[in-house]
């Protein structure tokens, strides 16, 4: 036993280890065949559009001396453009289909490791940050490996191409790219260092400003109550206002980037064409050429400031992906919950639910203080006890979803986190004070999915609760799809208590589940609770002593 959990959590490290530059490998290596297309084109589109200047030079040449133009050698200069076009064009489709991959890999694997996270570090996510990962972070990276990186790479084989021709056809001209590159690099240097800091300042602006919008919608009576509208509406502002300044100076950067590169440009043209025209024989020597000559050099260097000035895009695009692939690196990082694969056996010897000396607390607060208590099988107890004294948090230890601190919690004799996932709908059946509904009908409210759960399952869960005819006169019986208005609040509160026996579970936990609700519907929510109660181990949480008459009371 002991080896199978050090097993799992040797395992669960593993994946904790699991980063995006891993799942973009492991996809590229699974759709080899689409990772070689991309490839090919791009280093097919690279290798084409450095042949047409030299094609164009030589019929220059060929035009300045008299001599005739060979119909071949036009032929030649316009399949190889329109190739380029081909080329540049496939590998453009090849990279969105390459993307889309890339997205589905990462959001599953984003989806895997929120499903291994436990309740502790759940609780600990913001729903904005959370979503900002699975959407925006996402979509960052993809246009990483899509324009990004691929784009930078034919970008850098163009440029070194370009400067092995010039250095064949001028040296002079390719000493001078040479020295003027470094400075280049530098000055892109800078300006990617300051843009990777102002996308991470948006990032972590957005991921509030996004949470604050649930957060406000979840809270919104107490809002208007409390007369906080304004309050909220300039943390928004706030966050918002955060976000935009990072924006601008990213905007900054890349704007004075492009220029700088155009003048370059500007600079190196006009110079090139001053030296060869000088007739001294000694700067000819490293910049004389010919007419042709002139045309293929003038060609090239446009094209190799134009990959330059489109490094000043791609700099902002890479930036805000190397922030978007570090947060969901973090993400994934996270330690995860062990995933047990036990199932507990009723024993007469042991008690159905045991605290021993549990101690538990969040962070500094402890909430739980050397507790000790045991429900024997088929026992009624009522938990009571302060607001704060930690009632629902030991519900959270019975559930798994919390270790203690110290001390055991046992279910049947096992440790409750020792307890696998897929045993503990038929242990335990949890209300909790209100409905939480999910997308879909009636049933689906009630076996929330499970295919073992069936119709007659259902269906003897709801004759329980008493609302067996209400879900017949609805429109479509058990399959009406469900809306907040199609029922009551207690007889929504009635439904969350036929979800938690309809997989028959052997242990209920109820949590103040008549707090919200008038009297008369109190009512008929405790006589459904005598009527699912009956042969089954029942803890529950409330102030109210008449709500556990015939059973034990425990004050914490």
């Amino acid at each position: 036993m002991q080896n199978s959990i050090m097993r799992r959590r040797e395992d669960a490290r593993m994946n904790c280890n699991k980063n995006v530059l891993r799942i973009v490998a492991g996809t590229a290596k699974r759709f080899h065949w689409l990772a070689a297309g991309v490839l090919l084109a791009v280093v097919g589109s690279v290798v084409t559009t450095l042949i047409p200047p030299l094609v164009l030079g030589t019929v220059v040449d060929q035009l300045t001396a008299g001599a005739a133009i060979p119909v071949s050698l036009v032929v030649l200069y316009f399949a190889l453009i329109a190739l380029s076009g081909v080329l540049e064009s496939s590998r453009e489709s090849l990279l969105i289909v390459f993307g889309q991959k890339i997205t589905h890999a990462l959001r599953s694997k984003l989806s895997e490791k929120l499903t291994r996270l436990s309740a502790d570090s759940l609780n600990q996510q913001e729903p904005g940050s959370v979503v900002a990962r699975f959407v925006g972070d996402v979509n960052t990276v993809e246009t990483l490996f899509t324009s990004g990186i691929i784009s930078m790479f034919a970008d850098a084989c163009k440029i070194v191409s370009i400067l092995i021709i010039v250095w064949t056809k001028t040296t002079g001209l390719a000493v001078l790219l040479l020295l003027l590159l470094p400075f280049i690099f530098l000055f892109t240097r800078s300006v990617q260092k300051k843009t990777l800091t102002a996308q991470l300042a948006n990032r972590a602006a957005v991921s509030r400003a996004t949470n604050h919008v649930p957060e406000s919608l979840r809270c919104i009576r107490t809002i208007h109550t409390l007369g906080k509208e304004q309050y909220m509406e300039k943390r928004y502002d706030d966050y918002i206002g955060q976000s935009y300044q990072a924006i601008e100076k990213t905007n900054f950067y890349d704007s004075i980037y492009s220029p700088v590169i155009l003048i370059l440009n500007a600079i190196i043209v006009a110079s090139v064409m001053l030296l060869s025209a000088s007739g001294n024989p000694n700067i000819l020597t490293f910049f004389g050429m010919s007419v042709g000559t002139s045309v293929t050099i003038i060609n090239y260097i446009t094209q190799i400031f134009a990959p330059l000035e489109s490094l000043g895009m791609e700099i902002q695009t890479i930036q805000s992906a190397v922030a978007g692939a570090r947060r969901i690196d973090g993400f994934l990082a996270q330690p995860e919950r062990c995933a047990a694969e036990s199932v507990p056996t009723e024993t007469p010897d042991s008690p159905c639910v045991e605290l021993r000396n549990v101690t538990f607390g969040y962070d500094e607060n402890t909430v739980l203080h050397n507790v000790s208590f045991c429900v024997n099988s088929g026992e009624q107890v009522t938990i009571t006890g302060r607001t704060g004294a930690g009632k629902s948090t030991m519900f959270k230890l019975l559930l798994g979803l919390y270790q203690p601190q110290s001390g055991e919690v046992l279910i049947n004799g096992m440790s409750a986190s020792a307890i696998a996932d897929s045993a503990k709908r038929r242990i335990f059946g949890y209300v909790d004070q209100s409905f939480h509904m999910v997308p879909g009908t009636i049933k689906d409210q009630i076996t929330l999915f499970d295919q073992s759960i069936t119709d007659e399952m259902v269906q003897s869960a709801a004759r329980l609760t008493g609302l067996h005819e209400t879900i017949c006169n609805l429109e479509h019986g058990y399959e009406t799809e469900c809306a907040p208005a199609l029922l009551s609040q207690g007889q929504w509160q009635l439904l969350s208590i036929a979800r938690a026996v309809a997989a028959q579970p052997q242990i209920l936990l109820l949590d103040e589940i008549t707090a919200n609700l008038d009297v008369e519907t109190e009512r008929a929510v405790l006589k459904a609770l005598r009527n699912v109660s009956a042969d089954r181990t029942v803890v529950s949480i409330s102030h109210r002593i008449y709500e556990c008459e015939g059973g034990r009371m425990i004050s914490i």
